[in-house]
Formats: C-alpha cells, sequence, structure tokens
C-alpha cells in the first residue's frame, strides 16, 4: 500500500483469501478453530449457520495508548451459536483490498456461541518510519464479521483521529477471546516475538 493501495501485497492475499471463503462459504472450522471460540455449543459444528449481519453487533474503539491501533470486537445477538469468519474484514476508507491477517492464515469459520463477544486489534501503521510522510488518512473505517457483510463503518472523529486515520500497510489479529490477548497477539505478531495458538 504505497499510497494508493492499503498494502503493497494484501490486496493480493486478501483477494484469494476471499476467494477461498466464497468456494467454502465459511465451512465448518476444524476442532482447533471451535474450541478457540470459547463456550461449546451443543449444535454440531457442521450444523452451523453462517451469522446473519442483523445476528452481530460490530465495534471499533481507538486504543488507549497507541493512535495507530483500533480495538475490535463483534457479539453474537442471537440466541444460538453461529459462525462469523476467523478474520475480521477492516477496510480503510475508499482504499483498495483489507488488513492482512497476522498470522497469516486462509479465512475460514470461527463459532461465536449464543451471546458471546471475540475481540481483534488492528495496527493502521505497521511501519511508521515508511509511512511518515506518505500515509493517507482516511475518514472512516469499515469492519465486518464475514467477509460478505456490509459491515459497519465508524467516522475518524469517533475513533480518536478527527484529522483522518492513518493508514499504511495496515494489519489485523484474528478474532481472540478477550481483548487482551487480542493486543498481546498484535504486540507479538509485529514485533516478531512469536505467534500465539488461536
Amino acid at each position: 500500500m504505497r499510497a494508493r493501495h492499503v498494502t503493497r501485497h494484501a490486496a493480493a492475499a486478501t483477494a484469494a483469501a476471499l476467494a477461498l471463503t466464497a468456494l467454502t462459504a465459511l465451512a465448518a472450522p476444524t476442532a482447533g478453530a471451535a474450541g478457540a471460540a470459547g463456550s461449546p455449543s451443543a449444535a454440531s459444528p457442521a450444523a452451523l449457520a453462517r451469522c446473519g449481519e442483523n445476528d452481530v453487533t460490530v465495534r471499533a474503539q481507538p486504543s488507549e495508548d497507541n493512535a495507530d491501533i483500533l480495538r475490535l470486537s463483534v457479539r453474537n445477538d442471537s440466541s444460538k451459536a453461529c459462525l462469523v469468519d476467523r478474520v475480521p474484514t477492516v477496510t480503510y476508507g475508499e482504499l483498495d483490498g483489507a488488513a492482512l491477517p497476522l498470522p497469516l492464515v486462509p479465512h475460514a469459520g470461527r463459532t461465536l456461541a449464543a451471546h458471546d463477544t471475540a475481540y481483534a486489534a488492528v495496527l493502521s501503521v505497521s511501519d511508521a518510519e515508511d509511512a511518515k510522510d506518505e500515509a493517507p488518512a482516511v475518514m472512516y473505517v469499515t469492519v465486518a464479521a464475514v467477509p460478505d457483510h456490509e459491515g459497519r463503518s465508524f467516522q475518524a472523529l469517533t475513533l480518536g483521529s478527527p484529522t483522518g486515520v492513518r493508514v499504511w500497510e495496515p494489519v489485523t489479529t484474528l478474532w481472540q477471546s478477550s481483548a487482551s490477548q487480542a493486543r498481546q497477539v498484535l504486540m507479538e505478531e509485529t514485533t516478531g516475538r512469536g505467534t500465539l495458538a488461536v
């Protein structure tokens, strides 16, 4: 993402991942993916449906200590478990592409139990030095729990950036069981200290 693109290589990676998502239609998650969701469900994972857009509430908030980090959450408001994508889809204004997931994994279904919440953290500027003079600023960020959902847009002002959210090769964690875990994963992935199992 030099100027116009959200990332230099994320657009291609995202296109491939979205194609995989379309082909699998968020097929049943593996036991590991289902277990990562936290609460078990009485329904078999194979029987779970994808969460409808009206079944979930997506939120984005600014980080308290870093203007380039956004805290995300998705809550299942329905009375039964359903599937979201294991990676939040985060796009910036009218720029091409989406935040690249860390670790880089194929899109797949993740079980979200009834009334349960999952969390992610997004680093909008992954290379502050390179971005210093060239990073564009956008006036809204859109977050979706499933790639083909329209998603919810959040104005830059509400994200603590009244002059626009800077964006330069953004990266996002997968959905995690807690906000603190999401932040920890983001820190570990972006500082090269290893990864946590998800």
